[in-house]
């Protein structure tokens, strides 16, 4: 009984090392991992620069008085809205008014000694010079008169059109220079024009051209993309930021929006580029115009390529080189993959 219980234990002992040396055997192959695969067509892509700005309007006044002085009043505050003719600052009147009297005073002074070298002319007392010179002092006078009055209508700053006070540089009871901005303000009246100001990098920049067409969103106004084009660009960068500066003229339609509002733009770029559009998720390891993906050509192995970027949309990315000669590209996967990997179609 013994002998048999051992002979038992043998042969189940032989039968579990030989179940271990077959599963062994099973799992010799790599573990595939499951992609998703795109064929690989060349395409005529449309360059396409997507930028963000603020929301403005086409004329921007710089307000300022013509003489210097205490300010007085300002009228309004940032934001508000004003209509053409609004009376918006004043200086202190009191020295603008003794010059304006005191310019009065000159020219009635001026007009006595004009009217007196007329009599003594006339009973040829005085010369023909001397008439004439006071009748230039008295034109002096009367042109200095007119000076002054200018100059106190000008101590006074007034709407020059409708629209919204952007910033208030100048506050009641500092001293305003001359020509020195006390208020700055964005037109915005009907026939008024909006246009959303962007920053672009140089590559950007060589790209677009004034009359490219370009859609704007606008976080105001969700949903809803607004057709524009491009208006304008700046031919020097800014000090600050280094981009350069250009400017979409946005069709709002009825919609009414506030300046300083943010906006993004896509713009459709002048040309075309002949190459590759993929999915903006293939994309691996993106450096400036460099990126990588992987391709595959019998749908079991798979190769990194190094391709070179022409431009990126929010869905897309295009490339202008490294996918010829390939059949199928991984657009879903990629993050697991590496050049040993074995892959299956989902």
């Amino acid at each position: 009984m013994r002998n048999l219980l051992f002979l038992v234990t043998i042969a189940l002992l032989l039968q579990s090392c030989g179940g271990k040396t077959s599963e062994k055997n099973v799992w010799t192959g790599k573990d595939t991992i499951p992609v998703k695969l795109i064929p690989i067509r060349s395409d005529t892509s449309v360059n396409q620069v997507d930028a963000s700005g603020l929301l403005s309007t086409e004329n921007e006044a710089r307000l300022s008085f013509k003489t210097g002085g205490v300010i007085e009043n300002v009228w309004v505050k940032e934001g508000d809205k004003v209509r053409a003719g609004q009376l918006l600052a004043t200086l202190k009147s009191t020295e603008i008014a003794a010059q304006v009297q005191q310019v009065e005073l000159g020219l009635e002074k001026a007009q006595r000694d004009y009217q007196r070298a007329y009599n003594l002319y006339r009973d040829s007392v005085a010369t023909l010079e001397q008439l004439q010179n006071a009748k230039t002092g008295a034109d002096i006078a009367r042109q200095n008169l007119q000076q002054a009055l200018f100059n106190q209508q000008y101590s006074k700053i007034y709407a020059p059109a409708d629209g919204f006070i952007v910033k208030k540089l100048g506050n009641t009871g500092e001293l305003a220079s001359p020509g020195t901005p006390v208020l700055v303000m964005n037109a915005a009246s009907a026939s008024s024009k909006w246009i959303l100001k962007l920053g672009l990098a140089d590559h950007d920049w060589a790209l677009v051209e004034n009359g490219n067409k370009a859609t704007v969103k606008i976080d105001a106004f969700p949903g809803k993309i607004f057709p524009a084009v491009v208006s304008k660009k700046s031919l020097a960068a800014d000090p600050v930021s280094g981009s350069f500066q250009a400017e979409l003229q946005v069709e709002l339609g009825k919609e009414q929006a506030a300046i300083g509002m943010f906006g993004t733009a896509t713009i459709t770029a002048s040309g075309s580029t002949p190459g590759f559009s993929i999915p903006y998720d293939a994309l691996l390891e993106a450096n400036g115009k460099k990126g990588f993906v992987f391709v595959t050509d019998d749908r079991r192995s798979v190769k990194k390529v190094e391709v070179t970027i022409v431009s990126i949309s929010n869905t897309a990315a295009y490339i202008s080189s490294g996918l010829e000669g390939h059949a199928f590209l991984v657009s879903s996967g990629s993050p697991y993959l590496n050049e040993q990997s074995v892959i299956t179609a989902r």
